[in-house]
């Protein structure tokens, strides 16, 4: 059914793209043709929301009532700035793979986008694993991995200020091999139109406020613990069972730190969509957003 869901929308693509019922390109530069174009948008987006409603397995899984309008608005007041996204979710919600895919889509486009994820801000921890001998000894003895204090908070900050003001910057790079070494200013970020943040701490108080659009990812836990413990062996180097252990500890600081950032979302998409159809719908969505007469 969902291939069939597929054709249904490469079918509304295709008829998008040849209709000949078109508005002219609105002058962007006047506020009146930028209001247009955000009547237009909610319009078409609320097209996008409707079709995936009556889809098998739908990506919108919850879209607050007011989102439309207000980033609508946002275009229209601030409309050379750039566009920010926040998108959070428990451990192994599917965060990275989805922002993976809007990058692949826009950049089809070749729609300028950055992808900056806020793992690489977890504190250096390396003096105290090598006190306590290993990371899992340090979570064992108390150490809170996905707590607000274990990131470089005030540098994100600063760097997300930065890069939605259009300066690009140098993020710091936290090693996932179980040293805790964290590099700072190793990886080059370029400002973008586009601006993607993934990660749990995308969401926490201290950063959260600077994001137009915020996204929480949801998924089943089973599926989450399955991507976990595959994610921990294969790439973080952790026995089954510490891994297993630390799947526990995952569930209760989601729980605590990460949960709460669904009730202010903006979208709420589903975690374990089926990638092909989420690639679509953002294709629609440029198709919808960019398809004027000349």
């Amino acid at each position: 059914m969902i291939e069939d869901n597929n054709d249904g929308l490469s079918n509304l693509i295709k008829k998008e793209i040849s209709s000949t019922d078109k508005i002219y390109k609105p002058d962007f530069s006047q506020k009146t043709g930028r209001e247009l174009l955000a009547f237009y948008l909610q319009s078409k987006f609320k097209q996008v929301l409707a079709f995936d409603n009556k889809a098998p397995q739908p990506v919108f899984v919850e879209v607050r009532y007011d989102f439309i309008q207000k980033f609508s608005k946002r275009l229209i007041t601030n409309p050379n700035k750039k566009i920010m996204i926040g998108i959070t979710g428990e451990s192994a919600s599917g965060k990275s793979t989805i922002c993976r895919s809007i990058s692949d889509v826009i950049s089809h486009f070749s729609m300028p986008v950055t992808i900056l994820t806020t793992d690489n801000y977890f504190n250096d921890i390396s003096e105290l694993i090598n006190k306590y001998g290993s990371f899992d000894a340090l979570r064992d003895n108390g150490y809170d991995v996905d707590s607000p204090k274990s990131f470089q908070l005030d540098v994100l900050k600063e760097d997300l200020k930065n890069i939605s003001e259009g300066k690009d910057i140098y993020s710091p790079e936290y090693l996932i091999n179980g040293t805790g070494i964290s590099i700072p200013k190793a990886k080059f970020v370029p400002s973008n139109k586009i601006i993607v943040v993934e990660g749990m701490a995308s969401m926490y108080d201290e950063v959260k406020d600077i994001f137009d659009i915020k996204v929480y990812v949801e998924t089943d836990i089973n599926i989450r613990r399955d991507r976990f413990l595959k994610r921990a062996y294969t790439e973080r180097n952790q026995a089954l069972d510490e891994a297993k252990k630390h799947w526990e500890y995952i569930l209760g600081a989601g729980e605590k730190y990460v949960k709460p950032a669904r009730d202010e979302a903006d979208i709420i998409l589903n975690g374990d969509t089926n990638l092909g159809y989420f690639c679509q719908i953002l294709e629609y969505i440029y198709t919808i957003t960019n398809n004027f007469q000349v």
